[in-house]
Formats: C-alpha cells, sequence, structure tokens
C-alpha cells in the first residue's frame, strides 16, 4: 500500500503517455498538463483505489507463491544433503515467471481499472467514463461490457508480469546472493539490517525488469484502454494486431514509450514492496522472501 501510493502518480503518467490521443513531449511535460487539466486527486492521483487492490491482488499473490516456491526448492535441496542456497538463475527466473503469471492473471480485472481510471481525464469530455472509484469501475465494466471483458489485454498482462516478474523477483535473488557473499555489506549482507544490500540488489533487477517488460506494458496499456464503438467493433483485435499497427504508424520506439517514468515509478516500487516483503517474511517466520 505504501509503495502504491508514492509511486501512482508516475503510473498516470506512465499510462497517459503509452497509449492513444494527446501525446506528451516527455515526462515533465505529461505531468505538468495532467496537473492543469485535473489537479492532484482527480489528475495525478485517479485511480488510485484500483492500485490499492492491485497491489493486494497482484502483488500480494505475486510475491507470495515466489517465496512458497524458493523455501520448498531450499528444503529440497537440504533433504538431499546439498546447501539451501544452491539454487540456479534459471531456476529463481522460473520461479519469478510461474509467480508473476498467476499472480497477474488473478489481478487482471485490477490492471484493467486502473489503466481505465488513470487514463480517462485524457479524453474527450464527452468520452470520459467517470468511475468513482475501482468497485464502480469493476462492476460497471462487467454489467455494461460483460465479466470476460474484465479480463481484456490478459495476454499482454500474463506476458508483461511474467517478464517482469521473472527478472524482479529472480535477479534481484541473484544479485542478493552474490552480494551477501561478496562481503561487501559486512558479514552475510547483514550491515545495517541488509537495507544497503536490498537497495542494490532491487534496483539493479528494477532496471533490467523494466527494459524487457515495457513493450508488453504499451500494448496492455491501449488494449485496455482502447473505446468500442456501438457496434462492439474494438480499435485493436488482438494483441498482435495492436503490435503492428502502433509499430507500423509510430515507430518501434513506440514499444518504450513511457520507459523513464515507468522505470522511475517501478525502481521505488521494487525496492519498498520486496524490501518490505523480504524483511517482514523473516521478522515473521525467520526466512527470507527472496
Amino acid at each position: 500500500m505504501g509503495a502504491a501510493t508514492f509511486c501512482h502518480p508516475l503510473d498516470v503518467i506512465r499510462v497517459q503517455m503509452q497509449t492513444d490521443g494527446v501525446a506528451y513531449k516527455n515526462t515533465f511535460d505529461a505531468a505538468t498538463k495532467i496537473y492543469q487539466r485535473a489537479g492532484i486527486l482527480e489528475g495525478l492521483y485517479a485511480g488510485v483505489s484500483a492500485a490499492y487492490l492491485r497491489q493486494w491482488m497482484y502483488g500480494s499473490f505475486r510475491i507470495g507463491i515466489y517465496a512458497y516456491l524458493l523455501e520448498q526448492t531450499q528444503l529440497q535441496n537440504v533433504a538431499k544433503g546439498k546447501n539451501k542456497n544452491d539454487i540456479s538463475f534459471g531456476q529463481k527466473l522460473a520461479m519469478g515467471c510461474c509467480s508473476g503469471g498467476i499472480g497477474s492473471f488473478i489481478g487482471t480485472p485490477s490492471e484493467l481499472a486502473l489503466v481505465r481510471m488513470s487514463g480517462d481525464n485524457k479524453l474527450p469530455p464527452a468520452e470520459r467514463r467517470n468511475y468513482s472509484n475501482v468497485i464502480d469501475c469493476i462492476a460497471r465494466i462487467g454489467k455494461e461490457e460483460g465479466i470476460t471483458k474484465l479480463w481484456r489485454g490478459a495476454t499482454p498482462t500474463v506476458l508483461r508480469a511474467t517478464l517482469l516478474s521473472s527478472a524482479q523477483l529472480g535477479v534481484t535473488s541473484e544479485i542478493k546472493g552474490y552480494l551477501s557473499k561478496s562481503g561487501w555489506f559486512g558479514p552475510n549482507g547483514a550491515y545495517f539490517y541488509g537495507l544497503p544490500m536490498m537497495f542494490c540488489s532491487t534496483l539493479c533487477s528494477s532496471f533490467v525488469a523494466n527494459i524487457v517488460a515495457n513493450p508488453f506494458d504499451v500494448m496492455k496499456s491501449r488494449l485496455q484502454s482502447m473505446p468500442v464503438d456501438a457496434s462492439g467493433k474494438a480499435m485493436y483485435s488482438s494483441m498482435g494486431d495492436c503490435f503492428v499497427k502502433s509499430v507500423k504508424s509510430e515507430g518501434v520506439f513506440v514499444l518504450w514509450r513511457g520507459f523513464f517514468p515507468a522505470f522511475v515509478k517501478l525502481a521505488p516500487y521494487t525496492v519498498i514492496s520486496l524490501t518490505l516483503a523480504d524483511k517482514l517474511t523473516r521478522a515473521v517466520t525467520g526466512k527470507d522472501a527472496l
């Protein structure tokens, strides 16, 4: 919740830069225009209730599943007489893929609500949906468009989350293990309660994750925010159609549009959420989450 509150304005900027409609020159230009158009609460914090729901549904499941898979692998290593942390980088990436894919599919309705609510004030007044909160958004989508439409954009959402979680969780675990052994942050990385080591690990993983996941983030945002006419015809028929049309009309670098706000949002979000998850898990269970 703390990470979602702190980082939400960057999510709004990212969504509005990635979707069709009003064009922004850069991150600062987007932030300025969003603020001028709608202020702080209705502009930069539009859809924050959806961000909280996403954190609870997607974030909690993702980290919980990864921690469980990591613990089970460690127990298997101990049972075989091996070092419990003798886990390959490939295994960690696979755990991240699995946990991210499951968590994102469960959380797709909240992700859809976040994109819709964050980008609503970008639309012309006559086309705005004017959702009052995340519950109203999800209820109206289910009623007006059908329950299955709550999973619109699920394919790029799951693919993005699979790559994102694989990089975030797997790379964080790998770098954390390396730094812990290096002695740079004290014995077993314990200097200042392990916080500097976690900061470096999560910051590096954030950058890697953003590079590989941003193209799917653009496709997801466009699919989930696209208008549908009275006959039910949408702007894009699929993720592939969205990809081809976007690259053809705007060039290949459209796939990394919004990279800077996405990274500036992802970095503190990853640092805060994974550090809290790791430290709280150790405090409660005596075991590492990552």
